[in-house]
């Protein structure tokens, strides 16, 4: 046989529909590595001819290809699986392409070799999201996401197999039911991991609708992985003869659950807080991980079925759980994962499929009447339960989604030929488009910033005087308490006039999937070991606040683990639910006692900035370099150029005054000739307005102070503020974003940090030398 291979030689002994059996002689010991590109290539010891050579220039290809592929669709829109199957059409012998070189790369025998270190990624991308999954949350589950996961579980189970048999016989003339079963059994699945996937993806994993579509995927997953676990348990045609393959895979089931899971707990315990878990311990997890893939293979399962169950019993979280992540993600998700998925692909075939073949034309239809099945049955529940059409549609089309799980279980039934190649092509072909799809389509429906719309004022310049004031106060390491808890003094909290601030501690999601949403005034459904761990020092530190003001602050502490780049829903949700007047945000720098940058966390800012732009109330970010002694009253200024921010920021100062024994308040009014001239904008009456009613409070007040300053230029008010840094401790400032003010133009040229504003950012700026803190405030924006 004329073929390009790793072999000494090749003969066909019998050839059927879709198969070949062929005689192979090897040369032992075999070619590793090769004698160079100039060596003795008569003895077979040419870089083609050796599969060290041949499998580092395969794993180079691909992943260049996908890689390539990747960065343009990316920016589509489409996902990274889409450019993986890509991929392997592209190198596979779907398409009649560069045959001769594709041949040359991919040898006769080379395969072997590349699908069995790929699987070894897809072991270890199995084994990472059984850690990331908090199996916990199936019994935090709410009867909504019950009754989603069961209709959508047994609605289309129960329809499709009532019709297994006139599905096959339309399919393939009655000759085939077993592909059949395993196409609908492929179909009906809901993987957690593929739409936890999907979710993060599109940015929404810890929205409304993918805390639910997580919630609802975890229980379909579940119950789905029972079914095929007891389908194939019980199978009579193995049971007799597996029967004591059966009890010894039970058994390390028990094991796993009832020996492994508690001594990792211990292991947790014993060990030291904010550090990793010991070398030793991580390997050995390694170690019985790839055991438990063999142990898998030897009992005739799913060799992906132990390690999975394996990963599912470690703890989530850190320290156990992100240690693990942290050594298997990169080389199993990133490196071997879009290998797995490419080789996957370059077992389709458009060269062996006719697609006016009944075979083919019944898989498509029996996989799309699958999907249909699934997003009415998701459809009908999520409308049930009175989400709109849109959110509704959004939670059928992710939770129908498909992705690398089912690219390997059909993998797997081919290689078992429990299913045809041209069914594989069909099944693979559907999975691209309808994960692309999804994708797609969800962006455009679903928004998750559309609730905080300002369709309602909440701020503090329309408060009533005597309604409640309610804050939101974000803390992202324990640091942020000291200097924002004397801060919220100056909200001035009474007894007659009370505040409620809500306490949310942000951290970052590592070594699991769902992001966590805690209530530590309300612990009902959350696990005893996530209660108090996470935000102790924080909550501690809030209740003493709280028990000095004696009645007037009520603290309601609360705890979100979620990625850095998904906190700002975690926050404007809050807020929203809690209705808040402002949010309190701490500033991404952190300095030292002699004034230097100390730390800089470029994490916290890109939620600063996201929060200020989807903000359903106002927002203030802390600068803080002092903190207030109590045995002094505070000097606090507040600069007012104009506009709503600074109205607002008015607003608070004026509030800040009222305690007339603890803060001594300047208001300064930075104006021009020019704007005395103005009379009929809108803006400047209302400012002129609230200057009028503060002026009327200075000459009542002796702690506050009214000064009106006329400048002409960015230079003049430069060395005002230089000259006020010196005099003062405390700044509130209005962002004034978007404003084009002559005062303060050539400034802004100058300006590092937006969000600040330019009169915050200059008196936040190190080259000030300012040991001033500042809170700079922006009034809720309605332009959404």
């Amino acid at each position: 046989m004329d073929v390009d291979t790793l072999f000494a030689s090749i003969n066909q002994i019998n050839v059927s529909e879709h198969t070949a059996k062929c005689g192979v002689c090897l040369k032992t010991p075999p070619n590793i590595a090769s004698d160079g590109l100039w060596g003795n290539h008569s003895t077979e010891g040419s870089p083609l001819k050796s599969s060290m050579p041949i499998f580092l220039l395969q794993v180079v290809l691909i992943y260049t290809v996908t890689r390539t592929l990747n960065y343009p669709l990316k920016k589509l829109g489409f996902p990274a699986i889409f450019s993986q199957l890509m991929a392997g059409l592209i190198l596979g012998p779907s398409l009649s392409i560069l045959e001769k070189q594709k041949t040359m790369l991919f040898p006769y025998g080379s395969q072997d070799t590349l699908a069995t270190i790929a699987s070894l990624g897809y072991m270890l991308f199995v084994f990472e999201n059984g850690v990331k999954m908090d199996f916990s949350m199936i019994t935090r589950t709410g009867r909504q996401g019950w009754i989603i996961a069961l209709v959508g579980l047994l609605f289309p189970l129960l329809i499709g197999y009532s019709s297994v048999e006139r599905i096959s016989k339309l399919t393939s003339q009655g000759t085939i039911v077993h592909s059949t079963i395993v196409i609908l059994m492929t179909q009906n699945m809901t993987s957690f991991t593929v739409i936890a996937s999907v979710l993060n993806d599109l940015q929404i994993l810890n929205s409304e609708l993918g805390r639910l579509a997580l919630s609802s995927a975890l229980v379909g997953d579940t119950l789905s992985n029972i079914l095929v676990i007891a389908s194939a348990a019980f199978d009579t045609r193995k049971v007799n003869e597996n029967s004591i393959d059966l009890v010894l895979f039970f058994a390390i089931i028990i094991i796993i659950f009832f020996v492994y899971r508690p001594a990792m707990f211990l292991v947790i315990e014993h060990t030291p807080e904010s550090q990793e878990v010991k070398d030793i311990y991580i390997n050995v997890i390694i170690g019985v991980l790839f055991v438990l893939g063999w142990c898998s293979m030897l009992f005739n399962i799913e060799f992906i079925l132990l390690p999975f169950l394996y990963g599912l019993a470690t703890p989530d979280g850190p320290p156990l759980g992100s240690s693990l992540v942290k050594r298997v993600h990169t080389f199993g998700l990133e490196f071997l994962m879009p290998i797995f998925v490419t080789t996957c692909a370059m077992k389709m075939n458009y060269s062996l499929v006719e697609f006016t073949s009944p075979i083919f034309i019944g898989t498509i239809l029996m996989i799309v009447i699958g999907h249909l099945m699934k997003l009415i049955s998701y459809l009908a529940s999520a409308l049930y339960f009175k989400l709109s059409l849109k959110d509704a549609l959004s939670l059928a089309l992710l939770l129908d989604c498909k992705g690398v799980v089912e690219v390997a279980m059909y993998s797997s039934a081919l290689d078992k030929r429990d299913i045809q190649p041209i069914r594989y092509t069909a099944a693979l072909t559907m999975i691209m488009i309808s994960n692309s799809v999804v994708q797609l389509l969800v962006k455009r429906l679903y928004d998750p910033s559309r609730k905080y719309f300002g369709y309602q004022k909440r701020n503090m310049s329309d408060l009533k005087f005597d309604s409640n004031l309610r804050i939101l106060v974000c803390i992202h390491k324990h640091h942020h308490t000291v200097p924002i808890i004397p801060a919220l003094d100056l909200f001035n909290p009474t007894p007659m006039y009370p505040t409620t601030v809500d306490v949310l501690h942000l951290i970052e999601l590592v070594g699991r999937s769902s992001p966590i949403f805690i209530s530590h005034k309300m612990k009902r459904g959350v696990p005893s070991f996530a209660r108090n761990s996470y935000s102790e020092n924080v909550i501690l530190s809030f209740k003493l606040y709280e028990d000095e003001k004696l009645g007037a602050t009520t603290i309601y502490p609360y705890t979100a683990i979620s990625p850095p780049t998904l906190m700002h829903e975690d926050v404007c949700y809050l807020a929203l639910d809690k209705v808040a007047s402002i949010i309190i945000l701490p500033f991404h720098r952190r300095w030292s006692f002699d004034g230097k940058i100390e730390h800089e966390d470029k994490t916290v800012r890109l939620l600063n900035c996201k929060v200020m732009d989807k903000a359903p109330c106002s927002v203030g970010i802390l600068v803080t370099r002092f903190v207030r002694k109590s045995d002094s009253p505070l000097q606090l200024a507040m600069i007012f150029f104009g506009g709503d921010d600074d109205r607002e920021a008015l607003c608070l100062a004026n509030r800040a005054a009222k305690d007339t024994a603890n803060v001594n308040l300047v208001v300064y009014h930075i104006t021009t000739s020019e704007n005395k001239d103005e009379k009929h904008n809108e803006d400047i009456m209302l400012d002129r307005t609230i200057l009028k009613n503060a002026k009327r409070e200075c000459s009542r007040m002796k702690n506050v102070v009214y000064e009106e300053i006329t400048v002409e230029g960015g230079a003049q008010v430069a060395s005002i503020l230089h000259r006020m840094a010196e005099d003062h401790d405390f700044f509130i400032v209005g962002r004034r974003h978007g404003i084009d003010c002559p005062q303060t133009k050539s400034l802004q040229e100058w300006s590092e940090f937006p969000e600040l504003g330019v009169i915050g950012d200059f008196l936040a700026s190190p080259d000030l030398d300012c040991k001033s803190s500042v809170l700079v405030v922006q009034q809720q924006k309605f332009y959404h």
